[in-house]
C-alpha cells in the first residue's frame, strides 16, 4: 500500500540507462554477480515478521550499489525461497508485492498458502528492493518524531498550517538523506528492475517469469521495458497507470478511492452521495476539533482520512468501516485511530515500521515532477468535485510529498514499452480503490500490441488473484503453468 504516492503502488519510473541499455540484458555484469553462488540458510526472525517455517531458506545476493558501475562497491538484496514441491518444475517465480517499500521476504510466507498450486512447478521466490528492510532498508525518522507529524495538518487551511506542512516535508527528506547516504541516489525502480535481471541470471533461469502486485505491476512494466527478449510469464495485477504523472495518479486515486466509498455506501444501503456528504462533514469536523480516543491520542483528519481509506482496500472489512464511522459521530475517534495504525504499521507499544520510508525514498528519487503548494491551490477544486472525501487529501499530497527532496527525481512518467516480449497478462478489477482499474488497459496498451493482454475483473477490493474469483485463478494458473494466453479482454464475472 502507498499513499498517491501513499495510497497505492505508485512510483513513475524509467530507464535511468535506457539510452545504452534498453530492450538489452544484464550481460556486461561481471562474472563476479551473475556466477555468484548464493548460500541458501534458514531464514531468521526479523522486527516486523517471526521465522518462517521449515520450508523456507533465505539467502543474500550481491547487487551493484550504482548499475552504470557494476564493477563498483556492490550492496546486500535479501531473498526468500520455497523450493517446488512438485514435479515437472518451470523454474522461479519472482513475486513483488508493492508499496513501493514492501517487503517481499516478510511477506512471501503468508501469501504462499494462496499460491500452493503454483508452487507444485515453480519455486516460490521474493525479495526486499534495495532500500526496503534487509535489503539497505532506511529509517528516516524515529518513533517520537512519526507521532508528532500525526498532528501536522495534511490538508492546510491557513499559511501556518501550509508552512508547518511544508516544513515537515522537507525534515523528512533531511532524515531519509542522513540515513541513507549515498544509496538515496541509487534505489530507483529501474535500479530494481535491473536487480531483478540480475536474479534471474543468478537463479539459473533462461527466461524471467514473473507475479507483480500493485507498485509490482509498475516495476515489472519497467523490467519488460529493459529486457523484452527476457520475459517468460509475466502477470501484472492491481495495475498501476503507467502514463499518469504524479498529479495524474493523485487523481486517479482519488477517483478510484472514492469509487470504492460509493460501491461500500450502496452495500450499507445508502445513498452515495448523501453519505459521502454526512463523511465529508464529519471530516470536517475533526479537523476543527480532533476527537478522543481510548488512548488519550486524539483522532486528527488525516488520521481519520487514513482510517478510512484502509478499509476500502478488501470488501472484507467493510463492516468495520460501518462500526468506526458510527463510533466516530458519536465523538469517539477510537476505531478510526485504530484502523489508521495499521495502515501507518504503528504497534501497541508506539513503534511504527518504515515501509513508508522506503516508499518515499524510492517514488520521490522516481517522480521528477514536483508539484508547488500553488499548483495544488489551482487545482483543489477539480480534486474536490472528483471526492470531497479523499480529494482534498491527494491533492495536497501530491504537493507534500516530495517537496524539498534532496534529490532529483528522474521521469514524468515510467517506460514500459515492450516490443518483442512474450504475451503479459495484465489483470483489472473494476473495484480496485487504489489503483483504478483504468490503468490495466493503459499498461497493456503500452506493453504494446501483441504484448499486453488484459483480464479483467468485476469485483471489489485492491487485486483480483485470490480474491475469491474461481474464473480469475484459474485463468491466471492456466497462463502460468501451461503457458495458456486468455484472449485479450476477456471478462471475469
Amino acid at each position: 500500500m502507498a499513499r498517491s504516492i501513499r495510497w497505492a503502488a505508485l512510483a513513475t519510473a524509467g530507464a535511468l540507462l535506457a539510452a545504452g541499455c534498453g530492450g538489452g540484458s544484464s550481460g556486461s555484469s561481471p562474472a563476479s554477480l551473475t556466477e555468484q553462488k548464493l548460500d541458501w540458510g534458514r531464514c531468521e526472525a526479523t522486527d516486523d515478521s517471526p521465522a518462517p517455517g521449515d520450508d523456507w531458506q533465505c539467502a543474500t545476493l550481491k547487487a551493484p550499489l550504482d548499475w552504470s558501475k557494476p564493477d563498483g562497491r556492490t550492496i546486500g538484496l535479501a531473498m526468500i525461497r520455497a523450493k517446488a514441491d512438485g514435479g515437472d518444475r518451470i523454474g522461479s517465480l519472482l513475486f513483488n508485492f508493492g508499496g513501493p517499500g514492501g517487503s517481499g521476504v516478510s511477506g512471501m510466507p503468508g501469501y504462499a498458502p494462496l499460491v500452493s498450486r503454483l508452487r507444485e512447478h515453480y519455486d516460490l521466490v521474493s525479495f526486499d528492493p534495495r532500500g526496503v528492510a534487509a535489503s539497505e532498508g532506511v529509517r528516516c525518522r524515529g518513533d517520537r518524531e512519526i507521532q508528532a507529524a500525526e498532528a501536522i495538518d495534511a490538508t492546510p487551511d491557513t499559511p501556518a498550517e501550509e508552512r508547518a506542512f511544508l516544513a515537515d516535508s522537507t525534515a523528512f527528506g533531511k532524515g531519509c538523506q542522513k540515513a541513507a547516504g549515498e544509496l538515496m541516489a541509487h534505489v530507483s525502480t529501474t535500479d530494481t528492475a535491473r536487480d531483478m535481471d540480475l536474479m534471474r541470471q543468478v537463479l539459473g533461469d533462461a527466461k524471467m517469469h514473473y507475479f507483480g502486485i500493485s507498485y509490482g505491476t509498475e516495476l515489472g512494466g519497467v523490467y519488460a521495458h529493459l529486457f523484452p527478449r527476457n520475459v517468460g510469464r509475466l502477470v501484472l495485477d492491481a495495475v498501476v497507470d503507467p502514463t499518469g504523472d504524479a498529479v495524474g495518479h493523485a487523481e486517479n486515486q482519488a477517483r478510484g478511492f472514492q469509487r470504492a466509498l460509493d460501491d461500500y455506501l450502496k452495500s450499507t444501503g445508502r445513498d452515495p452521495k448523501q453519505g459521502t456528504r454526512e463523511i465529508a462533514d464529519l471530516l470536517r469536523r475533526i479537523d476543527a476539533n480532533p476527537l478522543p480516543t481510548s488512548s488519550g491520542r486524539k483522532l486528527t483528519q488525516t488520521l481519520a482520512v487514513t482510517g478510512i481509506v484502509l478499509p476500502l482496500y478488501s470488501e472484507q472489512s467493510w463492516p468495520s468501516l460501518t462500526s468506526a464511522l458510527a463510533s466516530a459521530e458519536r465523538g469517539d475517534g477510537t476505531e478510526l485511530l485504530a484502523l489508521a495504525d495499521v495502515y501507518n504499521e504503528r504497534d501497541p507499544s508506539g513503534h511504527y515500521g518504515t515501509s513508508s520510508h522506503s516508499q518515499r525514498l524510492i517514488s520521490c528519487l522516481d517522480d521528477k515532477q514536483r508539484p508547488t503548494p500553488q499548483d495544488t491551490r489551482a487545482r483543489l477544486a477539480d480534486f474536490e468535485r472528483v471526492s470531497p472525501v479523499f480529494g482534498p487529501f491527494l491533492a495536497w499530497d501530491a504537493a507534500g510529498w516530495c517537496h524539498d527532496w534532496p534529490v532529483p527525481g528522474q521521469y514524468d512518467t515510467p517506460q514500459v514499452s515492450a516490443p518483442g516480449a512474450a504475451p503479459i497478462l495484465v489483470v483489472g478489477n473494476t473495484g480496485d480503490p487504489a489503483t483504478p482499474y483504468e490503468g490495466a488497459r493503459r499498461m497493456a496498451d503500452e506493453l504494446g500490441r501483441n504484448v499486453g493482454v488484459v483480464l479483467t475483473w468485476q469485483g471489489e477490493g485492491h487485486g483480483a488473484y485470490g480474491s475469491g474469483s474461481t474464473c480469475v485463478d484459474s485463468t491466471v494458473n492456466a497462463y502460468l503453468l501451461r503457458g495458456t494466453v486468455p484472449k485479450d479482454g476477456t471478462t471475469c464475472r
